[in-house]
C-alpha cells in the first residue's frame, strides 16, 4: 500500500537521515534559511528533540505550538512505526521553541490513529501532546487552523515552514515557497492529504504548510521517493501532507478548551 510505504520512508530521525546527501528533493530548490522575521510571522514554530537508541541528543523533527501555550502537535511516526508499535516514548523527548525546552506530560499523548487501525497513514499520521510547563506569554502559539475553505482538488501557492530543517539541507531552519498540486478527498479521521512539491527529506516531518498570506493549513508527514532528485510528479514523486481538519482538528480545539 502506497501511503504505507510512504511512511516507513517518511522516518524522521537523524540518524537514518545523517546518510543521505545534502540536496533538493526536487531539482528547483527555491529553500532559504529562516529569518527572525519568519519566526515571528509563522507562530508557534518548534522543534522535537529527541535522544536516540544510542543516548545522543537528535532534532528529531518539526512540532507546532497551536491552539494553546501547553499544546504540541507533531507527527506520530515520531514515536510509533507504520503497524503502530511503540519506537520512541515521549519522555525521551522534549519540545524547544524560542531557546528553551519544554517537557511533555507522557499521560497526554495522543496520536492519531484509531484503536481499531492496523497501521498508520498519511491522514492519520499526527500526535498531541501536552507541556507539563505552559510556554510563557511572550511565546506565541499557533491559532487553532481552520481550512474549511479548501476545495478538494484544488491547486494553491503555499510556503512551507521547516523549524527543524532537515537532511537534505545544511541549514538548521528553512521556509519555502512551493505548490500544492491537487487536495485529494478526505480519508483516515476525515483528513484529507494534499501532493506538493516542497523540497523536504528526512527529520523535515511535521512542516508545516501556510497560505500565502501565512495561514497553517496542513503539516508534512512523508514524501515518496524520500530524497531522490527527480522532478515533481503527482502520481510518483510527491510531498504529502495531511490538512488541519477531521479528527486533528476537533482534537486540537477539544484541547485547547479543556483547563489543566
Amino acid at each position: 500500500m502506497v501511503l504505507v510505504a510512504l511512511m516507513l520512508i517518511g522516518a524522521s530521525f537523524a540518524r537514518i537521515g545523517a546518510q543521505t546527501a545534502h540536496a533538493a528533493l526536487y531539482a528547483d530548490d527555491r529553500r532559504r534559511a529562516m529569518t527572525e522575521a519568519d519566526m515571528n510571522r509563522f507562530a508557534g514554530a518548534g522543534v522535537l528533540m529527541c535522544y536516540s537508541d544510542y543516548g545522543t541528543l537528535e532534532r528529531a523533527a518539526a512540532a507546532w505550538l497551536v491552539g494553546s501555550h501547553d499544546l504540541v502537535v507533531m507527527n506520530a511516526h515520531n514515536f510509533v512505526n507504520r503497524g503502530l508499535v511503540p519506537t520512541h516514548p515521549v519522555t525521551n523527548c522534549f519540545f524547544r521553541i524560542a531557546g528553551s525546552d519544554y517537557y511533555f506530560d507522557e499521560e497526554s499523548l495522543r496520536i492519531g490513529a484509531s484503536v481499531e487501525s492496523k497501521g498508520l497513514h498519511i491522514t492519520d499520521d499526527w500526535a498531541l501532546a501536552r507541556l507539563l510547563q505552559p510556554t510563557p506569554e511572550a511565546v506565541r502559539p499557533q491559532p487553532a487552523p481552520d481550512v474549511s475553505d479548501i476545495i478538494t482538488g484544488a491547486r494553491l501557492k503555499v510556503v512551507m515552514v521547516s523549524p527543524a530543517g532537515h537532511s537534505n539541507t545544511r541549514l538548521p531552519a528553512t521556509t519555502e515557497s512551493c505548490d500544492v498540486y491537487r487536495v485529494d478527498e478526505p480519508t483516515e479521521g476525515h483528513v484529507r492529504r494534499v501532493r506538493h512539491d516542497c523540497n523536504d527529506g528526512y527529520g523535515g516531518s511535521g512542516s508545516g504548510l501556510f497560505t500565502e498570506d501565512g495561514r497553517l493549513i496542513a503539516m508534512h508527514s512523508a514524501s515518496l521517493d524520500m530524497n531522490q532528485k527527480r522532478p515533481f510528479d503527482i502520481e510518483t514523486h510527491y510531498g504529502s501532507a495531511m490538512l488541519f481538519e477531521g479528527e486533528l482538528a476537533e482534537a486540537i480545539r477539544d484541547a485547547a478548551s479543556r483547563p489543566r
